[in-house]
């Protein structure tokens, strides 16, 4: 079996085996200051890479962990294993991006420090039960604070969202009249059925991409964001990026891009270059994590940045948020060895199970 062994910044209270989440599943097996990944289980759901997941987890059970370290999200594969077969371990359910900030925070050799994680992908369930996708954590290894998050809009129709993400266009647009199917999505909107909110970041770029490119289906998620980052990446000449808003909500920054989708249409209407529009979008998201770090740094005093998440795979993307974060003078770590997808999630479970003790 292929094991990727890491080295830990420090010692942990283990051993501790972490289960990974659903898609790119890596099971991690964590004790003193060294951890060992699993291969990539692709998709739980298919019977091959859940038979591989068993195959790997019944390998490190032979170990003795101490504790099982394992998701939020109750409908996982890898959580319900949790709970219906390892009874007689300490059970410790970890947060989706706090893990992937801490799969970041070990590879870089960082210690039990405050940081400003940056969490950005698709889905991953929260410690208030609604989908997270576009998160700054203020947090250490033990604990973290939600201080910042996208606008939630509804996903209309549920996961068919991801695969038609023109429900996503037409929830930032509150429906306008180039959108087709809107009295029926109207229904929905209003009716709550099958529409969880989220605050992803992944969801963002499919909303955008489904306009831009002029794409209501994707064939696999994320397709329409990669297309988008290849346009974009074309594009050479100056660009100051779209209007966005931040609003504080009681303790919490909420950042909006309404203004943004606006300004987009009256691009799109008048025949501006795509690659110029994916281009500005790109660097919107940029100055939005430059201008939330600003804020939280000057309330935590906190200088240490943290980029993970798989949105963050998109080059483009981390290029510009890494210029625009060292102008600044902030301290930026990234991934290199481990990937910033889902793949490096049980890592992260295992240091945080660890630490707690």
């Amino acid at each position: 079996m292929e094991i990727k062994k890491i080295k830990l910044p420090f010692k942990i209270k283990g051993p501790i085996l972490a289960l990974g989440p659903q898609l790119k599943n890596t099971i991690c097996f964590a004790k003193d200051n060294l951890a060992y990944l699993s291969r990539i289980h692709s998709d739980l759901s298919n019977l091959p890479d859940f038979l591989n997941f068993e195959k790997d987890l019944k390998y490190f059970l032979k170990n003795k962990p101490r504790a099982i370290a394992y998701d939020l999200h109750p409908e996982y594969a890898s959580t319900k294993y949790a709970s219906a077969h390892l009874f007689g371990y300490s059970p410790v359910a970890v947060q989706h991006h706090h893990a992937h900030i801490a799969s970041c925070m070990v590879e870089n050799g960082l210690k039990n420090q405050k940081v400003i994680g940056v969490a950005f992908d698709g889905t991953g369930l929260g410690s208030d039960d609604t989908i997270w996708g576009a998160e700054f954590l203020v947090c250490d290894y033990k604990n973290f604070l939600r201080k910042a998050h996208l606008k939630e809009i509804p996903l209309l129709g549920g996961a068919q969202a991801i695969l038609e993400p023109w429900r996503l266009a037409a929830a930032w647009l509150n429906f306008p009249g180039e959108i087709d199917k809107k009295q029926l999505l109207r229904k929905i909107y209003k009716s709550g059925i099958n529409s969880p909110l989220a605050s992803s970041m992944g969801r963002l770029f499919d909303a955008v991409g489904s306009l831009v490119l002029n794409k209501k289906i994707a064939g696999f998620e994320a397709e329409l964001a990669i297309e988008l980052e290849k346009i974009a990446t074309g594009y050479k000449l100056q660009a100051i990026g779209y209007p966005f808003a931040i609003i504080k909500r009681e303790d919490k920054y909420i950042l909006d891009p309404g203004k943004m989708f606006k300004v987009i249409v009256r691009d799109i209407k008048r025949k501006k270059p795509k690659a110029r529009i994916a281009f500005c979008f790109h660097l919107t998201v940029a100055k939005m994590i430059k201008k939330t770090c600003l804020i939280l740094r000057k309330e935590t005093n906190i200088n240490k940045v943290i980029l993970s998440g798989g949105v963050f795979q998109n080059k483009l993307l981390l290029k510009l948020a890494l210029d625009l974060l060292y102008r600044e003078g902030f301290k930026v770590f990234t991934q290199k060895k481990i990937s910033c997808n889902d793949s490096g999630i049980s890592l992260g479970q295992a240091v945080i199970a660890g630490i707690k003790g």
